[in-house]
């Protein structure tokens, strides 16, 4: 105010003379239109778009699906699976084969058996990539020998039972810790059912066993909390299944998948068959690696891909299964054509 009485009137006169010509040139009309085309312009995608209401009471929300997103066909799957000789089977872990809502988080003698029928197809290469810490996974799937592994979103990763945990290059520097774990133990002083998970280079505050509204409310609040006082920090913050993470810069599920593929690729026997399955926010990067790789052309051409999410959300994924269920049933579909060749060999030699 002070500045505007003690403005020399020649520059009044500019301001006003610049400001007049703004509000004549810009009325209501103007206005209007210009509201229009950018609505026009953020719902341009849509209407290529299926919107699915999905959910009831509180829980109802409405998503809209890409034309091309559906469910996952156990028979094209099985197809492609048996005229394919180099197979890459990438899984997730928890709400994939195990279900979320699970208290017993170690795998079913069901997916034990299942894995265990794919592995032993020399045509696969089948890798379980979680969040979850290397100790964990080597225990529950120790009946799996030739499963690969990969622990804390691939930070390491092992091929087989029998050989070495891996870890990746990156030089991690975890001094973000002293920030976040206080942060994450206030919101679990103040969220009953809520609990803290430390890994190596991970930190995860869970709230499935929370008051579902409170604790979703609460995981909102954390993660602009930890976004703010982590924003000069090489970390990334995310939200997925429950759960809201801090993880260093670089390590991601798809840094994994693409380390992976270039293996395959280098040994002389590139992938031809690929399937990813995976069902939060953590695994958009795998199907994110799997899509450029096919840009990139580093995937071969006839290469069958399938990228699956379980649950109808939106995702870079082209196909869906409603649940673990499924997933295990169409597991079992193609460990059943992997038995039949088997035989068949067995039977000409």
């Amino acid at each position: 105010m002070v500045s505007g009485i003690t403005m020399l009137d020649s520059e009044k006169e500019l301001r006003h003379e610049k400001h007049y010509k703004y509000v004549v040139s810009h009325d209501v009309a103007y206005w209007a239109r210009s509201f229009h085309q950018d609505l026009e312009r953020a719902c341009s995608g849509h209407y290529r778009k299926r919107c699915w209401g999905i959910g009831f009471g509180l829980n109802f929300r409405v998503v809209a699906l890409g034309p091309n997103f559906r469910k996952l066909s156990v028979e094209h799957i099985v197809s492609a699976y048996n005229s394919t000789n180099s197979r890459l089977i990438l899984l997730d872990y928890d709400g994939t084969m195990m279900p979320p809502d699970r208290v017993d988080k170690s795998p079913s003698p069901e997916v034990i058996s299942v894995l265990n029928s794919l592995c032993n197809d020399p045509k696969n290469v089948v890798f379980i990539i979680s969040g979850r810490g290397k100790d964990s996974l080597g225990k529950w799937f120790s009946q799996c020998e030739k499963l690969g592994l990969s622990a804390e979103h691939g930070y390491f990763t092992r091929w087989t039972e029998n050989s070495k945990w891996e870890s990746c290059e990156l030089a991690v520097d975890m001094d973000w810790k002293t920030i976040a774990l206080p942060v994450m133990e206030h919101y679990t002083e103040a969220t009953d059912g809520s609990s803290i998970e430390q890994k190596k280079v991970l930190l995860f505050w869970h709230h499935q066993e929370a008051d579902p509204d409170f604790g979703l409310w609460q995981a909102k609040e954390l993660l602009d909390h930890l976004e703010s006082v982590l924003a000069n920090d090489p970390v990334v913050v995310k939200s997925g299944q429950q759960i809201v993470e801090v993880k260093p810069q670089g390590v991601s599920k798809g840094v994994v998948v693409k380390n992976l593929l270039e293996t395959m690729k280098n040994t002389g026997k590139p992938a031809d068959f690929v399937l990813c399955i995976g069902d939060d926010r953590s695994d958009e990067d795998m199907f994110e690696a799997i899509s450029s790789s096919i840009t990139s052309r580093s995937l071969p051409d006839t290469t069958e891909v399938f990228i699956c999410t379980v649950g109808q959300k939106p995702s870079m994924a082209k196909y869906y299964l409603d649940d673990t269920f499924e997933v295990i049933k169409m597991l079992q579909g193609l460990s059943a054509v992997s038995a039949q060749q088997s035989s068949s060999k067995s039977g000409l030699a």
